[in-house]
């Protein structure tokens, strides 16, 4: 029996009755995790000498986890998988990995992604590609690639994750598992690497909902560090799930959802749009109310444009301290401005030079109206018609993605196929308001797994994992572990 398999409730119950120690579940979290490093390459640094911490009433305690890579953790290498930060150890550790550390979970790894944050493939870390557990000639997608990878495989019961665009809950879909991002703000962005700040939020990967609401349950409060962060004491995720989504309204978007809506869908298209319609009718044979909406196509296109304008103009600003001369390896030259060009030439990965240049472009002084600007208002216009959905309904439910895992041998993996934009990026639009949204397995489409999507309005954090862990009890997807083919 391996431990690490179970749930985060059976895992502590098991450690209160004294049946198996936190030394014994670190010490099987550490074997794995050098077991999937060699198969996946999910990790930057596996912590061999992690300690064992006391079991209390919480639910976390004497349980290891991973974090990811742009997470400060003070003593510990944290490179946000980039060059540019390959020898950085921070003195300080971000409140959303402290306050999981203080109530005795113990840290087993830091986890591989994509450069900062940057991309949505686990390509770009420094380290190298992470590799899907359930085919390794498959990306985890990404960027909390590692993250995914290693709760999939079955390493530990959870990691944190990062989610800019989709970083949690694609990977998550991807990998068979549960991917959470809260609503912004819920937990503190302090000590994250901040990628787009408006955008950034900090959550979870799980293999089951109640997981990942125990998870958040212990990261969340707000914190004199973030001034974004709120006082989410009155929210108490794990406790209000119940199951009971009986009279919920869901709706669905007909321009993303209906297979009509696409010239020549490829056979995994279709079958993904298909097990998609028929898990919309096993919920509404549960007694949820699911609706067709409509939503403008020219805005729904607009939005893999709008996320890319935006996130890169505040990479750019963000990113601006990386030159070589506060930390990091320093750059070559004569000069300090020949020795940041250097270490930016050297240290950035091609894609992520790319984010710099369109960043920058756009805001320049005459660019900045046709650009950035329109792009603020495209985003306002699309979060202004999810509050208006959301008027009506509890949540959105979509599929995630266009169909399982793509293959890595590809010379285009940052590149949409045309017609499918909105399908493959409309989870950008959480992060453009806010939302709180969680992708939860829901079928396998030719032996690799599929996720669904449901959003729901800020704040309503409860409703929506309650919403989602109705519907996961419906299928048969809880607590998968990977199996890759042979």
């Amino acid at each position: 029996m391996k431990y690490m398999n179970l749930s985060i409730e059976e895992l502590h119950k098991l450690l209160k009755k004294g049946e198996v120690t936190s030394k014994d579940l670190i010490k099987e979290s550490l074997e794995l995790s050098h077991e999937v490093q060699e198969k996946y390459n999910a990790f930057v640094t596996i912590l061999d000498d992690a300690k064992e911490t006391e079991v209390t009433d919480n639910l976390l305690s004497g349980i290891p986890f991973g974090v990811k890579d742009n997470y400060s953790t003070k003593g510990v290498l944290s490179t946000g998988s980039s060059n540019t930060l390959k020898n950085y150890v921070p003195f300080f550790d971000a409140t959303g990995y402290e306050k999981l550390k203080n109530v005795g979970a113990v840290m087993v790894n830091k986890t591989v992604m994509d450069e900062f944050g940057m991309g949505g493939t686990g390509t770009t870390g420094h380290t190298g590609t992470v590799r899907n557990p359930w085919d390794r000639t498959r990306m985890c997608a990404g960027s909390s690639s590692g993250s995914a990878c290693a709760v999939a495989a079955g390493v530990y019961p959870y990691a944190t994750g990062s989610d800019t665009g989709d970083s949690i809950r694609k990977p998550a879909a991807y990998c068979g598992i549960v991917g959470y991002k809260p609503t912004y703000g819920m937990i503190s962005r302090y000590g994250l690497f901040a990628f787009a700040s408006s955008l950034d939020h900090l959550g979870v990967l799980t293999r089951n909902v109640k997981d990942a609401a125990i998870v958040v349950d212990n990261m969340k409060g707000i914190d004199e560090k973030d001034m974004t962060s709120w006082d989410s004491s009155n929210i108490h995720l794990a406790d209000s799930l119940d199951g009971n989504i009986k009279g919920k309204k869901l709706c669905y978007i007909k321009e993303i959802c209906n297979l009509e809506n696409y010239k020549n869908p490829s056979e995994e298209l279709t079958k993904h749009l298909n097990n998609f319609k028929d898990k919309i009718d096993l919920i509404r044979k549960s007694g949820v109310q699911v609706d067709e909406v409509s939503v403008d196509n020219t805005l729904l296109k607009a939005i893999a444009s709008t996320y890319v304008i935006i996130s890169c103009a505040e990479a750019t600003s963000n990113m601006s301290n990386l030159t070589g001369l506060s930390f990091g390896p320093r750059g070559k030259g004569s000069n300090f401005k020949e020795m940041v060009k250097d270490y930016r030439t050297k240290g950035f990965s091609t894609l992520i030079k790319r984010r710099f240049v369109i960043g920058s472009y756009v805001l320049q002084r005459e660019n900045q109206e046709r650009y950035f600007k329109n792009a603020q208002r495209v985003r306002r216009l699309l979060v202004d018609e999810w509050k208006k959905i959301f008027r009506e309904y509890d949540a959105v439910i979509l599929p995630v993605g266009t169909g399982p895992a793509k293959k890595l041998q590809t010379d285009s993996l940052d590149i949409l196929t045309e017609g499918t934009e909105a399908l493959e990026e409309h989870l950008q639009v959480g992060n453009f308001g806010g939302f709180p949204s969680i992708t939860i397995p829901d079928g396998f489409i030719d032996g690799l797994p599929v996720g669904l999507n449901i959003t729901g309005n800020c704040k309503t954090d409860a409703n929506v994992l309650n919403i989602a862990y109705g519907i996961e009890s419906l299928m048969n997807y809880k607590n998968q572990i990977a199996k890759e083919e042979k």
